[in-house]
C-alpha cells in the first residue's frame, strides 16, 4: 500500500492552508466577539475561494465543481478544519446529493450551487427524532400533482446563508422485518421563501459561534412533484451517499483542529520554562505528546483508508462510522490535553484552545453521536454471524 501522497494532493494542502493563514486567521477572534461572520466578509472570503479553485471542490467537474476524488477532499477539509467553523464553512462543499438532480433540477439548484449562487442546507433532524430518522413526524400528502408538507425540523445548519433546502419528510408507510410498520422517505428541494416555510432562529450553542442553526416550520407548505430529489419514497437512497461523505468531511475537519491544538502545545512546550527547563523535559508533559500523536496518527489512517475505500467503491458504513467515530473522540482527547499542557492560559480566549475545546463537544454529537456510529460498527461485525 502506497501512502505517498502525490504532487497534486501537495498542491491542495499547500494552497488550502495559505488560504487558511491569510483569509480565515484573522477574523476567527471578531466572529469568536460577534457571534457572526459579517455579509460583506462572508463574500470576499467565498470569492476568494472561487478564484483558487477551493470552492465546490467536492463537485464534479462537469457540473462546474473541482472534481477532486474523496481523498483530496479530505486533505483539503483538514486544512480547513484549523479555522474556525463559521469562516472555513464559506468555502462551501455543495452536498453530494444534489448530483441527484434531473432535467429543470440542475439549471436552478444544482448548477448554480457549484457556481456560488445559490447555497444549499440539510434538514433531517426533528425535535423528537434525531438519530431515529424513521420517527420523523413532518409529513409530505400528495395533493395533486403537489406535495404537501407539515411539521418541523431543528438543529438545521447554515440556514443564514442557504438559499434553498434538501429536506427529508415521511410520505408513506411499509411494513417493516419486525412486524409492524416503518415511514417511507421521500426528500425534497425546497425554496427558502416558499410560501408556508416559516425560518426561525435556533438553539444557542456553546460549539462554533458564529455557525449558527435554525428552527423551520412548515405549515401546509405547497411544493410541485417536480422538486422531488430521485424518487418518490426513495428517499434514504438519495442520502445514502451523502450521510456516508459528511462523516468524511466531519472527521477530516476534526483532524485539522487537532492539528493546530498539537503545534500550539509543541510551540508552548519548548518555549514554557518551569524549574529551571523547558516543561518538554517534564516526563508528565512529553508523554502527553506521544499519547496525542498516536491517536491522531491512527485516527488520520483511519479516515483516509475510508476516503480510499470510497473512491473505489469498497467503503462500507462501518468505514465511515470508525473514521468518525476515531477522529472526533481523538479531536475530544487532544483538546483536552492541549489545555492542560498550557495549563491557565490554554482556557483564556486569548489562544484559540479554549475555542476548539468548546468547538469539539458537538463534533461526537452531530452528523450521528458516537454511540450510533459504534451501533454501525458493532453491527457491520455482528451481523454475518446471525447477531
Amino acid at each position: 500500500m502506497d501512502f505517498a501522497l502525490t504532487e497534486e494532493h501537495n498542491m491542495i494542502v499547500e494552497t488550502a492552508l495559505r488560504f487558511v493563514e491569510e483569509e480565515l486567521y484573522p477574523h476567527e477572534e471578531q466572529v469568536e466577539r460577534e457571534d457572526k461572520v459579517d455579509p460583506e466578509l462572508g463574500k470576499q472570503i467565498i470569492q476568494k475561494s472561487i478564484e483558487l479553485g477551493l470552492y465546490a471542490a467536492n463537485m464534479p467537474e462537469d457540473v462546474g465543481g473541482g472534481g477532486l476524488d474523496t481523498l483530496s477532499m479530505c486533505l483539503l477539509d483538514r486544512a480547513l478544519g484549523r479555522a474556525s467553523m463559521a469562516l472555513n464553512y464559506l468555502v462551501y462543499r455543495p452536498s453530494n446529493v444534489l448530483q441527484a438532480c434531473v432535467g429543470e433540477q440542475r439549471e436552478r439548484y444544482l448548477l448554480p450551487a457549484c457556481r456560488g449562487e445559490r447555497v444549499d442546507c440539510f434538514a433531517m433532524t426533528e425535535p423528537g427524532a434525531g438519530s431515529d430518522v424513521r420517527g420523523m413526524k413532518t409529513a409530505a400528502k400528495r395533493d395533486g400533482s403537489d406535495f404537501v408538507i407539515n411539521g418541523v425540523k431543528h438543529f438545521i445548519s447554515h440556514v443564514d446563508w442557504a438559499d434553498f433546502i434538501i429536506l427529508m419528510a415521511a410520505t408513506g408507510e411499509e411494513p417493516d422485518n419486525r412486524g409492524g410498520t416503518r415511514k417511507k422517505i421521500t426528500t425534497f428541494l425546497v425554496d427558502k421563501d416558499t410560501p408556508g416555510l416559516t425560518v426561525r432562529p435556533g438553539y444557542s450553542n456553546v460549539s462554533h459561534r458564529g455557525y449558527h442553526n435554525f428552527i423551520l416550520e412548515f405549515d401546509d407548505c405547497r411544493i410541485p412533484e417536480t422538486q422531488v430529489l430521485g424518487e418518490v419514497d426513495k428517499g434514504f437512497d438519495v442520502a445514502g451517499e451523502w450521510l456516508g461523505a459528511t462523516r468524511l468531511q466531519v472527521a477530516s475537519l476534526c483532524l485539522g483542529r487537532c492539528d493546530r491544538a498539537l503545534e500550539l502545545s509543541l510551540d508552548w512546550a519548548v518555549n514554557r520554562k518551569q524549574f529551571g527547563q523547558q516543561i518538554s523535559k517534564f516526563q508528565g508533559v512529553s508523554f502527553k505528546f506521544a499519547d496525542m500523536e498516536l491517536r491522531r496518527k491512527s485516527a488520520e489512517l483511519l479516515t483516509y483508508e475510508a476516503a480510499w475505500k470510497y473512491d473505489n467503491g469498497t467503503m462500507t458504513d462501518s468505514d465511515a462510522a470508525i473514521a468518525k467515530l476515531a477522529a472526533t473522540e481523538t479531536l475530544a482527547f487532544i483538546a483536552d490535553e492541549a489545555i492542560q499542557i498550557h495549563g491557565g492560559m490554554g482556557v483564556m480566549s486569548e489562544l484559540p484552545l479554549e475555542r476548539i475545546w468548546r468547538d469539539a463537544r458537538i463534533e461526537r454529537i452531530w452528523e450521528g453521536t458516537s454511540e450510533i456510529q459504534r451501533h454501525i460498527i458493532s453491527r457491520g461485525m455482528l451481523r454475518p454471524l446471525g447477531g
